[in-house]
Formats: C-alpha cells, sequence, structure tokens
C-alpha cells in the first residue's frame, strides 16, 4: 500500500521561509523512480492550485504564483520530496499535499493524482 506523508508545515511571518517534506512509503527505489512527484495546494474557498513538479529525468515546472520562490526537489535514494519556500507571503497560506502520477500535468491540473497525501498547514501572517 502506497502512503505519502507529509511534514514540515507550520506558521511563519511574511518574507519567511518553510520547508516542507514529502516520504513515500510502499515504494521500492525503482518503482518511486519512475513517478512524477510534486505539490497542490488548496486553500479554504479556493480552487486547488498546482504549485510544481519535478519529473523522474529532474525537470522542474512551477505555478507563476511561485516561481523565483519555491524550490523543488526530490531524492531518490530515499523516496523523498522537498519544497523549499522562501519570501513567504499570505496569500501562501495553504494545505499543502504532495502528490505522485505518471504525468507531470496531471498533478498541475485539476484532476486527482494516483496518490496523494493527507496534507500539512502551512499559514503565513503579515
Amino acid at each position: 500500500q502506497v502512503q505519502l506523508v507529509e511534514s514540515g508545515g507550520g506558521s511563519v511571518q511574511a518574507g519567511g521561509s518553510l520547508r516542507l517534506s514529502c516520504t513515500v512509503y510502499g515504494y521500492t527505489e525503482y518503482t518511486y523512480n519512475t513517478y512524477c512527484m510534486g505539490w497542490w495546494r488548496q486553500a479554504p474557498g479556493k480552487e486547488r492550485e498546482g504549485v510544481a513538479t519535478v519529473s523522474v529525468t529532474y525537470s522542474t515546472v512551477y505555478a507563476d504564483s511561485v516561481k523565483g520562490r519555491f524550490t523543488i526537489s526530490r531524492d531518490n535514494t530515499k523516496n523523498t520530496l522537498f519544497l523549499q519556500m522562501t519570501s513567504l507571503k499570505p496569500e501562501d497560506t495553504a494545505m499543502y499535499y504532495c502528490a505522485a502520477d505518471l504525468s507531470c500535468p496531471t498533478i498541475l491540473s485539476s484532476r486527482s493524482p494516483k496518490y496523494w497525501g493527507q496534507g500539512t498547514q502551512v499559514t503565513v501572517s503579515s
């Protein structure tokens, strides 16, 4: 059974930084290496927003709203995904979810990815 477990959320002031982590359980290292990984977020009353993805070849895609501020990375030896968030803004406040799918565009879209975690809350105060 595949499980994605996020950590690292919290409360920070605007301009601060946070680093989110996501560990995938139930994958072999080989399996993990075949999936695109990414993050999406959802704020109360708002649509889901794809934040960033990193492909099996380490190619990255970011939403315009986070470009230059967020960095996504993956460690294939530890089945782990990261999201380094800097220069945080109040509008970044949301529940952040780790996701896995064979297709990177799926993670950035409104379609459900194959796997996703329970989420970790990020709150940015002004």
